[in-house]
């Protein structure tokens, strides 16, 4: 399996000849969207940096918008209702998380979350988690310390952050370096892609993988 970050919550797990995208984003966040061929996308909320179907439209992939449970080409995916904000959705409504099993490994992808920490029933759904995607950025998500603490919460064994400001975003966000002191991590290299299989995850973790676009 291999993981490329494209930024904001944007990523492209590929197992093989199938691919699957999160949350691609229109150009008008700063960024250049996603380009290329696409079996599956999955959208956790109708925000133009979460939502541009377009840039993949032409290769006509599974369009996967909300709760439920899924499954294509060997991919097993269950997406789950989250909150956007620490209101129960009274400011900015609702949004998708999605757990994502491809080649054994299980991955969650936690959208734009925005409550502080999971349910039972969110939990249980999560549970067993090798690699987690998860907002650290703040001012619309959960920020670096509230991200730790549902970290804890959920125990992955690899975490990747996303949803915090980079060169070129123009939106605006807090940094990276909040959630890394929260981590006890103090200086992290960041890697074009993370190319795992299930036998090379951690016994333990969680192992803090910061990636470039």
């Amino acid at each position: 399996m291999v993981i490329t970050w494209y930024g904001q919550s944007c990523f492209k797990i590929q197992s093989g000849e199938t691919v699957l995208v999160t949350d691609p984003f229109d150009k008008g966040i700063g960024l250049t969207p996603p380009r290329g061929q696409a079996n599956i996308v999955t959208i956790s909320h109708q925000h133009y940096d979460h939502n541009n179907m377009e840039a993949l439209a032409a290769s006509n992939p599974l369009v996967i918008e909300g709760p439920g449970e899924y499954e294509v080409k060997g991919v097993n995916i269950i997406g789950l209702e989250t909150f956007h904000d620490q209101k129960e959705g009274k400011e900015r409504g609702k949004s998708t998380s999605y757990v994502i099993e491809m080649e054994g490994i299980k991955i969650c992808h936690l959208g734009d979350i925005g409550q502080v920490k999971l349910d039972n029933t969110q939990i249980e759904i999560i549970d067993g988690i090798d690699i987690l995607m998860i907002p650290v950025g703040g001012i619309y998500t959960v920020n670096g310390e509230e991200a730790a603490d549902i970290i804890n919460q959920i125990e992955p064994k690899i975490v990747i952050p996303m949803h915090y400001k980079i060169p070129g975003l123009a939106i605006k966000l807090e940094g990276l370096e909040d959630f890394l002191e929260e981590m006890g991590v103090s200086k992290k290299e960041a890697v074009e892609r993370l190319t795992i299989k299930k036998k090379d995850l951690p016994e333990e973790g969680p192992d803090v993988v910061v990636m470039k676009i």
